[in-house]
């Protein structure tokens, strides 16, 4: 229950910074550094409590991996998607209805989108993987910046093509924002699992101190 609810926790401040960040008057084009600052605090904060994931995709990269015991990949999905939809809600509550009101969902190309969130969903599980549980990385300072990083770099350089949510919870969360139609839901929900998956096996593969 307590890493569940750090999940929860970090997750919740990961969405409520990108709807605050994103939606008028927000950060401009500053909001991935923010999203991505607010990712490395979060597991700063709560990492060596539950591994600081924060997004379903990088659970079952863990998991898969074999640092991420199966009995708690349901409740961390469920605290992560809860704490998106609550994040969401307050996000709702604090802007101007005047700016929600003008929010238009994007649109992506579908193809397109599915790729990006592929590559950089694949990016960041392997940064996390890599420089939060490897044994050659073990003990390290640095993972969370390293981690955070990734979504700031993924967040410039794609966003405009898929909304650059790399994460399952947080394609929940703008699709409650309205940043993202719901019917492209299912675009993040396998480009992200996937991305994730895949780096998982790539590291079995390559890396020999997997500890």
């Amino acid at each position: 229950m307590k890493k569940s609810l750090v999940e929860f926790i970090g997750t919740f401040f990961l969405v409520f910074t990108i709807g605050m960040t994103v939606i008028a008057p927000g950060a401009g084009a500053m909001a991935p550094l923010a999203i991505g600052s607010a990712l490395a605090v979060m597991i700063f904060a709560g990492g060596h409590i539950s591994g600081g994931h924060f997004n379903p995709a990088v659970t079952l990269g863990v998991f898969l991996r074999g640092k991420c015991p199966g009995k708690d990949v349901l409740p961390y999905w469920i605290a992560q998607v809860a704490a998106a939809v609550v994040a969401a809600c307050a996000v709702n509550y604090l802007k101007p209805a005047a700016e929600l009101a003008k929010i238009v969902a994007l649109q992506p190309n579908v193809p397109a989108a599915l790729l990006v969130e592929f590559l950089f969903t694949f990016a960041l599980v392997w940064v996390v993987i890599n420089s939060a549980t490897a044994k050659g990385t073990a003990g390290n300072s640095f993972y969370g910046l390293a981690i955070g990083f990734t979504v700031l770099v993924g967040a410039y350089s794609v966003g405009s093509i898929s909304g650059g949510a790399f994460n399952p919870a947080v394609a929940v969360g703008i699709s409650v924002l309205g940043l993202s139609a719901w019917a492209n839901l299912w675009i993040f929900l396998v480009a992200n699992f996937a991305g994730g998956a895949a780096a998982a096996f790539a590291f079995k593969a390559l890396v020999d101190d997997q500890g």
